[in-house]
């Protein structure tokens, strides 16, 4: 499976795919994604292709100290892209979907602490063997007396059928996963219905520019690598509406190219993007309002800068305006404690160190995005270490 996290990832290309793969199928009646990533795929090397190369910027030191932690096989078995890895953690309930062999489960679940829990669900059997295998090894590693972390085999779908309970999880993650699924809504409106009020969807997956025609969607290598399901970008927000999630926060994105030329005769003049949303699950109360926030620091990984999306960064002790929305959202979510809200009035206070809402371009587009993105690395010198074009987290 392939994606973005939030430490992102640059412009990925696929490569020629194997002939037996190339000829399209119609969509099979199990999950499309079953039998490749069941039987096809063994390592994250079967791949054929390569969508899921990630060229990461610096990951947070407490994250890549629980990425080092996890065990070896785990690790070799992961077919995810980037890190789907939010803010504020510690003592959080995680449920990630499509949990594979456990990498991110793994890494979440030393972050949340004992006290917090990590379930993983995940449609393949051998994947969920593998992830069940390690369980003693990890919290062993992490020093915890009971585990906190569990594998269910099921669908991401049907989540009430392994048992997951309503407004049980504070954050739900998934990585490059919901675009194997054709039914999306289900799959988000379960999401809504498993999190708590102030709750998170918190995901990377690949986006189109269009509508995808019957001839990309029915490839079998284009589903199985990500590109035949994925949602028209402009769909995801009608969902989230329909659903009752806030409107998505576009977090990261980035442009997937197609260096093949008898797939590039399939996809035609359709553009991909793999990208990262932020979806909120907010209680029904009074009207918001704009307001001025500070952020108070000290998020573990984040303590004197919160890049909370692509439009806000909130940096220690500054002020800054935001919308109803991201008022609604800082007020009712975990960051409520890390935030000084206040009001304002028609009339808003100037200050030094103050970034007014009216100046801000709001990027919605994760086309635009990715665009600007590969801008600003083509701008940075390829030789500077440590540079904003980024270092690999391994």
């Amino acid at each position: 499976m392939c994606g973005d996290g939030v430490v992102g990832m640059g412009a990925v290309t696929l490569r020629s795919p194997a002939p037996a793969l190339l000829s399209p199928h119609p969509h099979p009646p199990l999950p499309p994604g079953q039998t490749y990533y069941g039987q096809v795929l063994k390592k994250s090397a079967d791949l054929q292709t390569n969508a899921c190369a990630t060229a990461a910027r610096p990951v947070p030191k407490h994250i890549r100290e629980a990425l080092n932690n996890v065990h070896e096989e785990v690790a070799l078995r992961y077919y995810g892209c980037g890190l789907v890895i939010p803010e504020h953690l510690e003592n959080c309930w995680i449920l990630d979907l499509g949990s594979g062999s456990g990498r991110d489960c793994y890494a979440l679940s030393q972050l949340v602490g004992e006290m917090g829990h990590v379930t993983g669900i995940d449609m393949t059997e051998g994947q969920v063997e593998v992830a069940k295998k390690y369980i003693e090894y990890h919290m062993e590693k992490y020093g915890f007396q009971t585990p906190n972390v569990i594998f269910h085999r099921g669908y991401i779908e049907k989540l009430e059928e392994t048992g997951i309970k309503n407004e049980s999880y504070d954050i739900v993650i998934s990585n490059c996963v919901i675009n194997l699924v054709p039914d999306k809504q289900q799959v988000l409106q379960e999401v809504h219905r498993v999190l708590k009020h102030g709750g998170e969807l918190y995901f990377s997956d690949v986006y189109a520019s269009l509508e995808l025609p019957e001839e990309i969607r029915t490839r079998r290598v284009l589903w199985g690598e990500c590109l035949g399901g994925a949602l028209y970008w402009k769909d995801l927000a009608i969902l989230a509406q329909k659903i009752g999630f806030c409107r998505p926060r576009l977090v990261s994105a980035n442009l997937i190219t197609v260096q093949n030329e008898e797939l590039e005769r399939v996809i035609d003049d359709c553009r991909f993007v793999s990208a990262t949303f932020r979806l909120f699950k907010l209680p029904k109360t009074g009207p918001a309002e704009r307001c001025q926030v500070i952020y108070n620091g000290g998020i573990t990984g984040h303590e004197k800068e919160l890049i909370f999306d692509a439009n806000f960064t909130f940096k220690e002790g500054e002020i800054v305006e935001v919308d109803e929305e991201t008022a609604a959202i800082l007020k009712n979510s975990r960051f409520a404690q890390d935030f000084l809200i206040k009001p304002i009035g028609e009339k808003l206070s100037t200050c030094r160190g103050c970034s007014a809402l009216e100046s801000k371009d709001i990027i919605t587009d994760p086309f635009k995005l990715a665009e600007e993105s590969d801008c600003t690395k083509s701008r940075c010198p390829p030789d500077v270490a440590g540079s904003c074009c980024g270092t690999s987290y391994s």
